[in-house]
């Protein structure tokens, strides 16, 4: 993943501080130790970008979880759908399922798009 650095695609995936790829911004790296699944460092300790830019700032990452939510859905669906031939009724349940197992992901990276959207990467904050 090293080879993206320096694109939002990097930050998105890893959850890097979007302004300088240096540091992650959740306090667990573990999106599943629920507890900490959208607990962030207040700065990056790194080139001190302030994640949180003003109340209520991660409120519009809901708008984007939508969207990742759809993505997995679908992507659930087609697999017990069309690959393994379920049908309707046992897709839905896979589909609930894959939401349910995959939500803390689902959760961050709607979070790192987000921030991803207002932020962007400054070369002159990487290490040398």
């Amino acid at each position: 993943m090293r080879f993206l650095k320096g694109t939002k695609i990097y930050s998105i995936f890893t959850g890097t501080c979007p302004v300088c790829h240096e540091e992650h911004m959740y306090t667990k790296a573990n999106p599943y130790l629920l507890g900490y699944t959208l607990k962030m460092h207040e700065r990056c300790s790194h080139c001190h970008t302030k994640y949180k830019i003003e109340p209520s700032f991660f409120y519009g990452a809901m708008y984007v979880s939508y969207g990742v939510g759809i993505i997995f859905a679908g992507i659930a669906f087609a697999i017990s759908h069309f690959l393994v031939q379920l049908d309707l009724l046992a897709s839905f349940f896979v589909i609930c399922g894959t939401l349910i197992i995959f939500m803390p992901i689902i959760m961050r990276w709607s979070r790192n798009i987000w921030i991803n959207l207002f932020m962007k990467y400054d070369h002159k904050h990487r290490k040398h």
